[in-house]
């Protein structure tokens, strides 16, 4: 269930009975050959599914993050590490006002991993602020997925490949990972990656992809519990 579905007496009725809500945190940027905005399908694909399952609100996605290393890619919008930090503050800070008390953010970019700071700021400030964190691609459970079945996850390859992020046919086979030490700019980022894929598998089977979600998905379920 989406706050959009509903109206603000909706809400006021709901957050009489529980205080839960999920932020989707994602990005619009390259993704090779997968949607620009891989990075927030995924997680609000996830955060519907665990919705559904728990009842628990979802809140509209912040649709960018912070990705000036793939600015060089048309169609990439990256938004400054401070400013992302003062959006997800003041997002915080609206629905607690309104009586919002467990948060369990599902970012699905790394480069937002900055705004995490300020949430254990922001839980140290507000009386009875519960945050969860989650991020899906690293965890445990994602991991141990891809051990399984000898798949190496790298941004856009196989790892994110879901059908529901799938716009144009994909390579078939897999790509070798380039080196690189230090922190490339916009412009060697894409010299050196090319597609946009760091490598491995372009993709891998639906029933991988299934597990790999559901494996995601039970983790969610469980940070919802708040225990």
């Amino acid at each position: 269930m989406r706050l959009e579905e509903l109206n603000w007496m909706d809400v006021e009725i709901y957050l009489k009975q529980d205080d839960r809500l999920m932020l989707v945190l994602g990005a619009c940027e390259q993704h090779g050959y997968l949607s620009l905005l891989t990075d927030v399908r995924i997680p609000l694909a996830l955060a519907d599914a665990a919705s559904e399952r728990s009842g628990v609100l979802v809140a509209p996605p912040l649709n960018f993050g912070v990705s000036p290393y793939f600015l060089a890619y048309p169609g990439t919008i990256s938004l400054r590490s401070s400013t992302l930090i003062q959006v997800v503050e003041d997002m915080v800070r609206s629905v607690y006002r309104q009586g919002f008390r467990r948060l369990l953010v599902l970012n699905g970019h790394g480069g937002n991993d900055g705004a995490r700071n300020v949430l254990v700021e922001l839980a140290n400030e507000l009386p009875g602020l519960k945050v969860g964190w989650y991020a899906w691609w690293k965890s445990h459970s994602v991991e141990a997925v891809a051990e399984k079945h000898a798949l190496k996850p790298a941004h856009a390859n196989w790892l994110e490949a879901f059908s529901f992020v799938q716009v144009s046919e994909l390579p078939q086979g897999s790509k070798i990972p380039p080196s690189y030490q230090g922190l490339p700019n916009a412009e060697e980022m894409r010299q050196l990656y090319g597609d946009g894929s760091f490598g491995g598998e372009y993709a891998a089977r639906p029933e991988i992809m299934q597990e790999l979600f559901d494996a995601a998905l039970t983790d969610i379920l469980y940070l919802l519990q708040f225990e």
